[in-house]
């Protein structure tokens, strides 16, 4: 492994952690950073639409907004390179999600898989072309 790719690795890991912090302080905007302009997101398998940022991240947004806190915890990622310009990554997940009852009772939920996305790297760094939410397991819902 040379320094460009140990380099890449890191800055890879870096968009990963980019990615669950913009969705868990709900700074949605920060997303264009993440990916691709032209990016196809699919949450299908969380109930949610396949699209370009533009019409999945309200999606998000909605769906995240009955939440007081979410808190993505991302375990072993898998980098496979395809040239210097492209990577396949897929890294678990597991992120625990605090609603609060009517009464004031707070609930823990939890959603668990693989976040598997298509990489490439552009001017301003690796973003993300595509993303597949690999929902494994859920409990609380």
């Amino acid at each position: 492994m040379d320094l460009q790719e140990l380099s890449d690795r890191q800055e890879i890991v870096d968009l990963l952690t980019r990615y669950t912090r913009a969705v868990d302080t709900k700074a949605y905007d920060d997303l264009a950073h993440v990916f691709t302009s032209d990016a196809v997101l699919d949450y299908a398998a969380s109930g949610g639409p396949v699209g370009p940022p533009a019409e999945v991240v309200p999606w998000i947004r909605k769906g995240l907004a009955g939440f007081q806190r979410t808190q993505h915890i991302l375990g072993q990622v898998s980098i496979t390179f395809d040239g210097p310009d492209r990577a396949a990554v897929t890294a678990y997940f597991t992120n625990p999600m605090v609603v609060v009852d009517r009464e004031g009772s707070e609930g823990l939920w939890e959603v668990g898989g693989y976040y598997h996305h298509d990489l490439v790297r552009t001017p301003n760094g690796w973003r993300s072309a595509k993303i597949v939410d690999d929902v494994q397991w859920t409990r609380g819902f």
